[in-house]
């Protein structure tokens, strides 16, 4: 035991719950806001619930950082929340569309008061509401990228996934090493010259002068690495410099559940994304890959570039790329990129547009790399999401569709 050493374990509560927690047993923590003079200071979170009586209009109020205990009817005309106001009706509306019922408020002892039903939905929204938030503002904290990320469910009650984590790049298992191979770069002062990174790998240039792709599927990206002498405005520098969209994570209205759409055009040829995970052995992916075929999962991605000893799983960790939704005729192709490491049995995976992409429009990506685009070399043939025992139905609805994404 060393009495000096102090243990610092991360609080997975909102701050919201932590304020609710000190106000329920009347303690007072400034680093939390709880102060003498806060402890009774009164916001209003969301409204759960509407009655009529005596001819006034009453919503019962959540009062942020105080618990559901401390809920009060206030009258409308105290309330100064449009927002809010706007909400509450919106998804009653919204609920009396979907179960078609025209009324939602009953009489009893003369008072109007919405019927339990409702209220319970307005209430499970509004929680929604405020945990998508929340987890919006934690993408957005932990992206190390340009664009922005959004949240929106405008579906069903889904929240939040409940063990999933953001990370930027890949999270090796013990005894893998991603950071390898790298002790010299280019010399180039203009990339690309006649020793740039693509050529001493024995392959052309991945971009052109837009910095768009310019090579066909299955051919491999040498990106300049921290060892070259360019500095970071080289045309060779795109992967590793991250998504430059903003990009909405959304909940799917046809069963697909979570989909990302593009909030920006996009145009040919451009990197959108990385697809990250944690790194591990072919083994082990086949041991995860028996319990993700229950679950109808499909994160496992076989690093088979060179040879097939590891794969990519998605599906605890990884980036915005663990929401892509499979389609047969995609948006989006797949490369295998290397930068600071040359070990050809892991390269990074990046998904580059194949065509212009609207903003608003769903990315998509083939999760067995064929599709519309044909792919001619073994090595392209190869990029494909780990082998699945159960055949699970595609749902992507293209006209190509082939009914399966295994």
């Amino acid at each position: 035991f060393c009495p000096w050493k102090a243990w610092y374990v991360p609080c997975l509560a909102s701050l919201e719950t932590l304020q609710e927690l000190c106000r329920k047993e009347n303690l007072r923590c400034k680093s939390i806001g709880i102060t003498n003079r806060s402890l009774k200071s009164y916001e209003v979170e969301y409204l759960c619930d509407y009655k009529v009586e005596e001819g006034t209009e009453y919503y019962l109020v959540k009062w942020k950082g105080w618990p559901e205990s401390s809920n009060t009817w206030e009258p409308q005309k105290n309330l100064n929340c449009p927002l809010l106001l706007q909400n509450f009706l919106s998804d009653k509306n919204e609920y009396l569309s979907r179960v078609k019922e025209g009324k939602a408020l009953k009489v009893r002892n003369h008072v109007k008061a919405l019927k339990p039903a409702v209220a319970d939905y307005i209430v499970r929204k509004a929680k929604q509401r405020i945990a998508l938030r929340r987890w919006k503002e934690e993408l957005n904290r932990k992206k190390n990228h340009r664009g922005m990320i959004l949240v929106e469910n405008t579906v069903d009650l889904e929240g939040p996934p409940l063990d999933f984590y953001y990370i930027n790049e890949y999270k090796p298992a013990p005894g893998i090493n991603v950071i390898n191979g790298i002790t010299t770069g280019c010399e180039c002062s203009d990339c690309p010259a006649e020793k740039c990174c693509p050529k001493e790998a024995g392959f052309i240039l991945a971009y052109n002068k837009r910095k768009k792709l310019k090579i066909q599927p299955g051919l491999p990206i040498y990106e300049c690495n921290s060892f070259c002498r360019c500095g970071p405005n080289c045309p060779n520098r795109i992967v590793q410099k991250g998504t430059q969209y903003s990009l909405c994570i959304f909940r799917t209205n046809n069963g697909r559940g979570w989909g990302v759409k593009t909030l920006q055009k996009i145009k040919t040829n451009s990197f959108v994304m990385e697809y990250v995970g944690e790194v591990i052995t072919s083994e082990e992916a086949e041991r995860r890959g028996q319990l993700y075929d229950n679950q109808g999962n499909t994160y496992l991605f076989d690093l088979d570039y060179d040879s097939d000893e590891f794969t990519v799983d998605a599906a605890r960790y990884g980036n915005v790329s663990h929401f892509v939704n499979h389609s047969c005729d995609p948006n989006l192709q797949v490369f295998n990129v290397f930068i600071d490491n040359l070990d050809l049995r892991l390269p990074r995976i990046a998904l580059f547009s194949t065509r212009t992409i609207k903003a608003g429009e769903e990315l998509t990506f083939d999760y067995q790399m064929k599709g519309s685009i044909d792919l001619t070399s073994d090595s392209a043939d190869g990029l494909s999401p780990s082998r699945k025992r159960i055949r699970t139905v595609c749902k992507c609805g293209a006209v190509c569709c082939r009914g399966y994404l295994n």
